[in-house]
């Protein structure tokens, strides 16, 4: 019997796993406003048209499992969280700036 896993790796594109990765409801959003620094969740809910509150948590814990976002901590008052992008979610910025680039000049 064969894993999951291993039916994905043997007949699946290279790509596969990162497009798997960005890919769900609010993350390419959150991926694509986290470039430009530190989040706090309710400016996401904020910056994000149809946003709510379930489906951005899901989004960031989604990410932040996978190792793209950080999850850090502020204790000033008020006591607030901030994610930013990890070294890992920083090297998928140029791939992500390819695809918002091949998508604007194929409208």
């Amino acid at each position: 019997m064969t894993t999951q896993k291993e039916t994905d790796s043997a007949s699946g594109c290279p790509a596969e796993g990162l497009l798997k990765m960005l890919s769900g409801k609010f993350k390419p959003q959150v991926f694509r406003l986290a470039l430009d620094g530190p989040l706090r969740f309710n400016t996401l809910l904020r910056q994000i048209e149809g946003a709510n509150k379930q489906s951005v948590s899901v989004a960031l814990r989604e990410l932040e499992d996978f190792g793209l976002l950080e999850k850090k901590t502020i204790n000033l008052k008020p006591l607030h969280i901030e994610y930013s992008l990890t070294e890992k979610g920083e090297s998928l910025v140029p791939v992500f700036r390819q695809l918002e680039l091949f998508q604007n000049n194929n409208q």
